[in-house]
């Protein structure tokens, strides 16, 4: 079956980022991806959640689109909740060098069973 031009999209996202276009000032993005898709490491059952993404930006802004692509690159993949916390954290924090970071997954009850993982810098 030959893949559709979204999942090839996906299949090679890679982050982008743009300049900071007020690096002298403190200000806080938020970013809430509300479709956040991964598998269970043990099951192999879906896990949904909502990523939730603050950062205070020094030289560089993540690219908005590039973020998502590359957010949906989980989708496929079997991950803990909090190991892909913690390689999000890593990535963004690697990529941007933003003054404050923080990403929190809010996971949807699975077995009666809710999870949030929150990683975060200090500013």
């Amino acid at each position: 079956m030959e893949k559709r031009y979204g999942e090839i999209a996906i299949e090679e996202a890679k982050l982008e980022r743009w300049e900071n276009p007020s690096e002298e000032r403190d200000y806080t993005i938020d970013i809430s991806f509300p479709e956040f898709t991964c598998l269970c490491p043990r099951s192999g059952y879906p896990d949904f959640a909502t990523i939730h993404i603050s950062y205070i930006p020094d030289r560089y802004i993540v690219e908005l689109k590039s973020l998502k692509l590359y957010l949906n690159k989980f989708r496929n993949q079997h991950i803990s909740h909090e190991k892909v916390i913690n390689v999000i954290y890593n990535e963004l924090f690697d990529f941007l060098k933003p003054r404050y970071l923080k990403v929190v997954g809010d996971f949807n009850p699975r077995g009666n069973v809710k999870t949030i993982i929150t990683v975060s810098s200090e500013k």
